[in-house]
């Protein structure tokens, strides 16, 4: 099994900023693309960013200039850097990860329990 744990959420005025972080455990042979995406109330799941194995990245338009995402391969890490953070932001954020768990496996998307990130105005 393999297990996502998001850390680094809270309550912050507008303007300012947050690090999220997510750790990936269990049995990973390989890791290709892993993500955040958020969800606020009564909206659907939305991508953030995501970043490939080889640093690759892509970002929402909506956060674009102000996110940042980065990954630490040999500690199966990803971090969300959020910057000038707007109440629009307020949501939960869940990691996502592409996990292959042996070499012959096919790769498989697993989810974080999420963390919730609220901006006041």
């Amino acid at each position: 099994q393999v297990q996502l744990v998001e850390s680094g959420g809270g309550l912050v005025q507008a303007g300012g900023s947050l690090r999220l972080s997510c750790a990936a455990s269990g049995v990973i042979y390989s890791i290709n693309v892993m993500g955040w995406y958020r969800q606020a109330p009564g909206k659907q799941r939305e991508l953030v960013a995501t970043i490939t194995s080889t640093d690759s990245t892509n970002y929402a338009d909506s956060v674009k200039g102000r996110f940042t995402i980065s990954r630490d391969n040999a500690k199966k890490m990803i971090y969300l850097e959020m910057n000038s953070l707007k109440p629009d932001d307020t949501a939960v954020y869940y990691c996502n990860a592409g996990v292959q768990s042996t070499w012959i496996s096919a790769y498989r998307a697993y989810w974080g329990q999420g963390t919730q990130v609220t901006v006041s105005s």
